[in-house]
């Protein structure tokens, strides 16, 4: 039941938007969104997008994530991206131990680039995170999570691909399903994004009027998680010196596949 307190909050928000303090919204204005032109006009903007101007976009990314220590690699297909990988793989070491091991999202994208075969040479195991592994066939579900939780922990590089990404942020938003799991890019110590150039979007506005209003994207919702990342995990809290990899990695690079 609402307190006087509470009815006095309320009736000033009210005012404030011009309602009537004792008249209920109309049933069209509850937890409705509209498509307004603006909103068309936004979505009408991203499909006839011409190349220069998802360039612009990228040169755009590309400048906004270098005050962030977001590394940002243009390449021109798969194939040097996952050539770029290995030797980034090759040339990091693992913060503790000698043991390095990579965790990769189950995706169309990253399943193209065939890195269990191109690690091989390295020996340096690659862990999909799904619970349909055949090697783990013969555990319940709990050990199969058990086994995934753990595979995630022990790598020390986490590679992803990405819903969008915004330029103007330089974040990449990424939605979790089935074998795409958050824990990917938070808990190894470097995060790899891959992604295509019409995957890079200008703002928070054309994301919302995307996950809104795009049949194609609306269809699959928010799932149960979104992330939003800018750059590697930081704090300075500690006599305001910055240190990077707190909370999450302590580097990430995002390969952008210009094809």
């Amino acid at each position: 039941m609402a307190n006087s307190n509470q009815e006095a909050f309320i009736g000033k928000i009210k005012s404030a938007l011009g309602k009537s303090s004792g008249e209920p919204p109309p049933d069209e204005e509850l937890c409705r969104s509209r498509l307004t032109d603006e909103t068309r006009a936004i979505l009408d903007r991203i499909k006839n997008r011409s190349q220069g101007e998802r360039q612009q976009l990228l040169e755009r990314f590309i400048e906004m994530a270098a005050p962030i220590n977001l590394n940002v690699i243009v390449l021109t297909d798969e194939d040097a991206v996952a050539a770029a990988i290995v030797d980034l793989v090759r040339a990091k070491d693992p913060e503790w131990g000698d043991q390095k091991s990579v965790a990769v999202w189950q995706h169309p994208l990253i399943e193209r680039l065939n890195l269990p075969a191109a690690l091989a040479s390295e020996k340096i195991p690659v862990y999909m995170t799904s619970l349909d592994d055949p090697q783990a066939e013969a555990l319940s579900e709990p050990e199969k999570k058990d086994r995934l939780r753990r595979q995630v922990i022990d790598a020390y590089v986490g590679i992803t691909s990405a819903d969008f990404c915004m330029a103007d942020t330089a974040s990449l938003v990424m939605r979790t399903r089935p074998g795409q799991a958050r824990s990917v890019s938070l808990v190894p110590s470097i995060h790899i994004g891959v992604i295509h150039l019409d995957q890079i979007i200008r703002d928070l506005k054309e994301l919302y009027a995307l996950l809104s209003f795009d049949p194609d994207v609306g269809r699959e919702g928010l799932t149960n998680c979104m992330t939003f990342i800018s750059g590697p995990s930081k704090t300075a809290d500690v006599e305001a010196t910055m240190v990077h990899g707190a909370h999450g990695p302590r580097e990430v690079y995002v390969y952008v596949i210009v094809d």
